[in-house]
């Protein structure tokens, strides 16, 4: 099953977008499927669980980390993880510096923009957005790739569009003004039951989980 999901949603992509395989949760053995079916981006949400499966995916797939990250667990990530998606403060983006010095690393990010100004929610608001980026571009072994959201909550994809707007319109207007030390390269947008509205909106990476592995 999980093959056949991969592939059916991979032909009916476009050629610039990259499918994040979401799994949280699933087996070692659920997400080899799914990249011996053309997966090449695996994101996991808790450290404990990219840990388990970095042995097993390495030079197979890359290895992103998409939930909140806290700061105690920012050691484990930066050693097995290729990008981390979910930096929204100062703080945070100081402590993978400091962690990939220490292990001779640069890491990938993406900075997560709360893009619905949701007060429960985490990610940086698009208000504040260009100080954070100048202020992580400082830092040696930081490499800013783009940015990353979440959205509302909601199984209606059209509610969620102009929230994927908005952070497209923050990605695009750090690319036509380029900061030294940041990559506008990755625009991370899209779930499930959005991904359709994510692209349309620009994204490039979208992170599915329920419509590749079926229910948890």
């Amino acid at each position: 099953m999980i093959s056949e999901n991969v592939k059916a949603i991979l032909d009916k992509l476009p050629d610039h977008v990259t499918l994040a395989a979401a799994a949280k949760t699933r087996s070692v053995d659920e997400i080899l499927e799914a990249i011996d079916a053309g997966v090449t981006v695996i994101g996991q949400n808790y450290v404990q669980e990219a840990v388990a499966v970095a042995d097993a995916i390495k030079g197979k797939a890359s290895l992103h980390f998409i939930g909140h990250l806290q700061r105690n667990k920012v050691k484990k990530t930066v050693e097995v993880c290729d990008l981390i998606e979910t930096v929204d403060s100062l703080k945070l983006a100081e402590e993978i510096n400091r962690r990939s010095a220490a292990v001779e690393k640069t890491m990938s990010i993406l900075i997560e923009i709360n893009s619905g100004r949701e007060p429960q929610k985490f990610g940086i608001f698009p208000e504040a957005l260009e100080e954070l980026v100048k202020d992580i571009a400082k830092l040696e072994h930081v490499r800013i790739k783009g940015l990353m959201t979440m959205g509302p909550y909601t199984d209606d994809s059209e509610t969620v569009r102009p929230y994927f707007k908005e952070t497209a319109t923050c990605f695009q207007t750090l690319k036509d003004n380029p900061i030294s030390g940041v990559d506008m390269e990755i625009l991370s947008m899209g779930m499930s039951g959005s991904y359709k509205t994510a692209i349309e909106e620009g994204a490039n990476l979208i992170r599915i989980g329920t419509r590749l592995f079926g229910l948890r």
